[in-house]
């Protein structure tokens, strides 16, 4: 039996927000095992543009490695015609198994009032 590694994805969105959001939840949802959502929270751009964001967190659990992961990852941000100034689809692996990334994006109030509400992180 294959060991699944616990893993939690960042999905932000500022074009087409909450279609793009469902869009990727859902293919998420075909790669992994052990879903949990978390809700829809729309924040301002950090970079102050204006432009609201729709963010979401998913946690699950995957037999496939890291590298893997972010391949079908950025696979999905393709397939959303995602380019610089239209985010389509932003897929950011925070954490795969004990193992974080993206560690400056810990500490924003989206990403933790999210792990606070509804991702058990303590895996």
């Amino acid at each position: 039996m294959v060991e699944k590694e616990y893993i939690l994805v960042a999905l932000g969105s500022n074009y087409h927000q909450a279609a793009h959001i469902h869009w990727a939840s859902q293919r998420l949802s075909c790669l992994l095992s052990d879903v949990q959502l978390s809700r829809i929270l729309w924040t301002q751009d950090i970079h102050g543009s204006g432009i609201c964001y729709a963010n979401r967190l998913i946690a699950g659990r995957t037999s496939l490695t890291a590298d893997e992961l972010q391949q079908q990852l950025k696979a999905i941000e393709a397939e959303s015609r995602r380019t610089k100034s239209r985010v389509t689809i932003d897929l950011d692996l925070m954490q795969y198994g004990d193992q974080r990334f993206h560690l400056q994006d810990w500490p924003r109030p989206y990403i933790q009032q999210l792990l606070g509400e509804t991702i058990n992180n303590n895996q």
